[in-house]
């Protein structure tokens, strides 16, 4: 009897001992998961007030950009650029402005110490839906590319050295910025039979995107967490 009652008494102690390990990696894994959603909340809400700083600091300088897209965009409409229809040169009238956003955004980074969450920032260039046909024949991509690249290539070479973009690097290790164009297929202003509605699409936005957990994390903690 004594036996029996010995190992009853280890069956339970191994079971309570069991028990004890999966309450605590049921609240680590529980843990992680409210982590990295307070994580993904608290950068979007850093790169709100980022993006807002931005625009609040070129409008006392007499620059208008839009956030856009719940506080990810800040879009720079062509009264800042000069873009011709046809063309991706920014003229020399234009310049200090574009410069100006360079080292506004270089700053803002900097001070909220964005380096840590952003995963990339996209220069992104748009045309209007005039058919272009230069650059070899990558029409409207094409033109809405160099238009993004003028505006890096303009960052890259005249930003003061204690605020050049193209040094970032996000938490990987790789370069913060890229640069891309979208052509004629995101327009601004849907009217384009006026000079100032086509004029207001070819315009380059700027999208910050944040550091997150990818889906296949977010799902393999789920299916830890519920077994």
């Amino acid at each position: 009897m004594t036996g029996v009652l010995f190992v009853f008494i280890l069956v339970v102690v191994v079971l309570a001992i069991q028990l004890m390990q999966a309450q605590k990696d049921f609240k680590a894994q529980t843990d992680d998961l409210s982590e990295q959603i307070a994580n993904s909340s608290k950068a979007e809400t850093i790169r709100k007030d980022m993006l807002d700083e931005i625009q609040d600091e070129l409008k006392s300088q007499g620059i208008e950009v839009v956030v856009a897209q719940n506080g990810s965009v800040i879009s720079i409409p062509n009264d800042s650029l000069g873009f011709d229809r046809g063309s991706y040169e920014i003229k020399k009238q234009y310049t200090s402005k574009s410069l100006a956003i360079g080292e506004v955004i270089a700053t803002a980074i900097e001070q909220h110490e964005g380096t840590k969450f952003l995963d990339t920032v996209f220069v992104e260039g748009h045309t209007d839906n005039a058919n272009y046909k230069g650059l070899e024949g990558t029409g409207n991509w094409g033109l809405s590319t160099f238009r993004a690249i003028s505006l890096w290539k303009l960052w890259e070479d005249d930003l003061p050295r204690n605020e050049q973009l193209a040094k970032m690097q996000g938490p990987d290790g790789q370069p913060l910025f890229s640069v891309s164009g979208y052509g004629e297929t995101r327009p601004m202003n849907n009217n384009q039979s006026t000079d100032a509605g086509a004029s207001a699409n070819r315009r380059i936005d700027i999208r910050f995107t944040i550091m997150r957990a990818d889906s296949d994390q977010l799902k393999e903690i789920e299916r830890e967490v519920t077994g």
